[in-house]
């Protein structure tokens, strides 16, 4: 019966709750080792921490707004890929910097990490100065307490440690459940979350930090997982355009023949669109093979181009290396399509840009031109549905 009431209580503990008494007890016990003089200097640069992390946070985030959108800028200007094979180590370098070049939140996460290390190593030359100065205060006042009792000064300095020291570990303790507030908020499904959630010493911390920071972060838990899965999903998807930058030959010889006549770049774009989708077949039996069986076919451009039969992404890399080897600025994009029938399937279609500005890029679907006429057509948008 001990035995089993023993086990039945360990069941019961809160993994929080024995995180946050494991902290408590951790610094009580450091507080009394050392003292009081010994906590207090940990007390101090402690909170000395804190104000530290929350200076450097704030500042590089004003940082990051300034400066991005000048590094975006900037990138566009001195990014180049070269229109050739590039090797492993060449396609993760273009990778990484057109995607900073491009996508505004890995830009954002990757420059407010930096700033933050660059702020948090600056700040680390100021500590040894404060180090000091705490160090000549603390024994500066033991000088000046009268020595005749030792045993009871070391008794006294042993409990005011303990209180310093359950006054950080209280200090240590906020800090990892706001932490887990933040995780809890933005990653509502991430893992261990409702394990989180059912905890009581969580709940009620919880309850306190929502009127603080609940206006802030309320509903943006599914928006920033969604923004990040999306993003993801394109930098995994920019792999092929680092791949197809290298045009063979015989596939700019075509293109340039297709686009002869074309006196603009719109006509060179719809040209390329035409001759694509009156040549390259869709391939329903890999496309069946995927759905029913799960077997996935990679297939490069010139293998498109080769079999002229491809499903969508496949089409969607030949035009985008067709109008790369002709001086158009192209890009492959993945998303939703409609499906005929009222829904929604995985599709991928292109870009082109079409003068200057950001309201430039055209859209057009290369798959479906055989039904009908997907060049910028109105209400486009309607039945495509990019990963944004």
């Amino acid at each position: 019966m001990l035995m089993a009431s023993w086990v039945q209580r360990l069941n019961e503990l809160e993994p929080v709750g024995v995180i946050v008494f494991l902290l408590l007890l951790g610094s009580l016990v450091q507080g009394m080792r050392r003292g009081a003089s010994g906590s207090a200097k940990r007390l101090f640069f402690f909170v000395w921490e804190g104000i530290v992390i929350a200076v450097c946070l704030v500042l590089s985030a004003q940082l990051t707004n300034r400066l991005s959108p000048a590094a975006a800028k900037w990138l566009t200007g001195a990014v180049k890929v070269p229109q050739q094979e590039l090797s492993g180590i060449e396609q993760a370098w273009y990778t990484l910097v057109t995607s900073l070049r491009d996508f505004a939140l890995l830009r954002y996460a990757v420059m407010f990490l930096l700033s933050y290390l660059l702020l948090r190593a600056l700040a680390a030359l100021i500590e040894p100065l404060a180090d000091r100065t705490v160090e000549g205060m603390l024994r500066s006042r033991s000088k000046e307490e009268p020595l005749a009792d030792i045993r009871g000064q070391k008794q006294a300095s042993r409990a005011v440690g303990a209180v310093l020291g359950a006054i950080h570990g209280a200090g240590r303790s906020f800090v990892f459940v706001a932490l887990l507030f933040v995780y809890v908020s933005l990653m509502p499904n991430g893992w261990y979350v409702e394990q989180i959630s059912n905890s009581q010493v969580y709940s009620k911390a919880a309850a306190w930090l929502s009127p603080v920071a609940g206006d802030v972060l309320t509903g943006q838990g599914p928006v920033f997982t969604e923004a990040v899965e999306a993003q993801f999903k394109q930098i995994l998807q920019r792999k092929y355009e680092m791949i197809d930058y290298a045009i063979p030959a015989k596939i700019e010889q075509a293109a340039v023949y297709v686009t002869k006549d074309a006196q603009t770049d719109e006509a060179k774009a719809r040209s390329l669109y035409e001759w694509l989708g009156k040549r390259i077949a869709y391939d329903y039996d890999k496309a069946r093979n995927y759905e029913e069986q799960g077997i996935w076919k990679e297939q490069n451009p010139p293998e498109t181009f080769d079999t002229r039969k491809g499903v969508c992404i496949d089409i969607a890399r030949l035009y985008a290396v067709m109008a790369r080897s002709v001086g158009l600025e192209v890009r492959v994009v993945t998303g939703m399509g409609a499906d005929g029938s009222g829904g929604f399937g995985p599709h991928a279609w292109n870009e082109v840009r079409i003068g200057a500005g950001d309201d430039s890029w055209i859209p057009l679907d290369a798959t479906w031109a055989n039904a009908g006429d997907w060049f910028n057509p109105p209400g486009f948008d309607e039945t495509h549905i990019r990963e944004a």
